[in-house]
């Protein structure tokens, strides 16, 4: 997969997924960069209208009903720009663009900076 990336490349096409580990979800990006998402975080950012209010954009999701080892049982494509996984706890309704990963894991990121 790193072989397909190239730093002009799109900043939100995936070239390659992989589970790194039970917890954690890789996404390699055209343009060479990697997030690695912990996918409970991926489940709580769930912008379905199950987990967020349409018109207000509330968030309807309680953190605390979701178990700490909730993990995708599969992942499918939705055309050519989003994911949508099914979740052991039951939850499949939620779609992640790829645009929405790669801003989802820029904020990681600069959290994870400013906590160092």
């Amino acid at each position: 997969m790193e072989s397909a990336a190239r730093p002009a490349g799109s900043k939100t096409t995936p070239i390659g997924f992989l589970r790194r580990d039970p917890r954690t979800l890789s996404i390699l990006w055209e343009d060479g960069h990697r997030d690695d998402f912990d996918v409970r975080d991926l489940r709580l950012a769930c912008r379905c209208a199950l987990c967020v209010e349409e018109m207000t954009g509330e968030k309807l999701l309680d953190p605390k009903t979701i178990r700490s080892d909730v993990s995708p049982q599969k992942i499918a494509s939705i055309g050519n720009y989003a994911i949508q996984p099914e979740w052991s706890d039951g939850h499949n309704s939620g779609i992640y663009t790829f645009k929405d990963l790669r801003a989802l894991g820029a904020r990681a990121a600069a959290t994870s900076v400013e906590n160092v």
